[in-house]
């Protein structure tokens, strides 16, 4: 079985999570510039078996797509064209940030941590993988 790789992907930076090769846990999670995750993700796929990436789709709460679906969508695009062998699957992000957001609040970790926003995108993307993780085991 392959790892799942989940994508929180941003105008800047991309929150990025891995699952472990048992799709049990979420192994680890990294922020890359946005710019640069398409080569960091042909990297780590060259190296660990990838079976799935999941892609945060951006919608509002009516369930209406956000304003970033368009670089969204152009960055599926270009992550399919670039590793075709991994799958992209679409999975709904609502809510990701949010949790983010409260679950570093709620661990105590101090205001100035708190404005990297690299911290967020990393979280989300695990908040990502993790609910998906769940959703598959049922």
């Amino acid at each position: 079985m392959g790892r799942v790789v989940a994508i929180d992907y941003g105008e800047k930076r991309t929150g990025l999570a891995v699952s472990d090769p048992l799709r049990m846990i979420v192994g680890f999670h990294v922020t890359v510039l946005s710019c640069e995750v398409i080569m960091y993700l042909k990297n780590y796929t060259e190296n660990h078996n990838v079976e799935l990436f999941i892609l945060g789709e951006p919608r509002q709460m009516d369930y209406t797509h956000s304003e970033n679906m368009p670089r969204v969508e152009k960055f599926r695009k270009d992550l399919q064209r670039a590793i075709p062998s991994v799958e992209v699957q679409m999975v709904d992000e609502r809510f990701t940030s949010v949790l983010a957001h409260r679950i570093i609040i709620e661990s105590g970790v101090k205001k100035i941590k708190r404005q990297d926003k690299g911290l967020v995108d990393k979280l989300s993307a695990s908040i990502l993988l993790q609910t998906y993780l769940e959703l598959i085991r049922e």
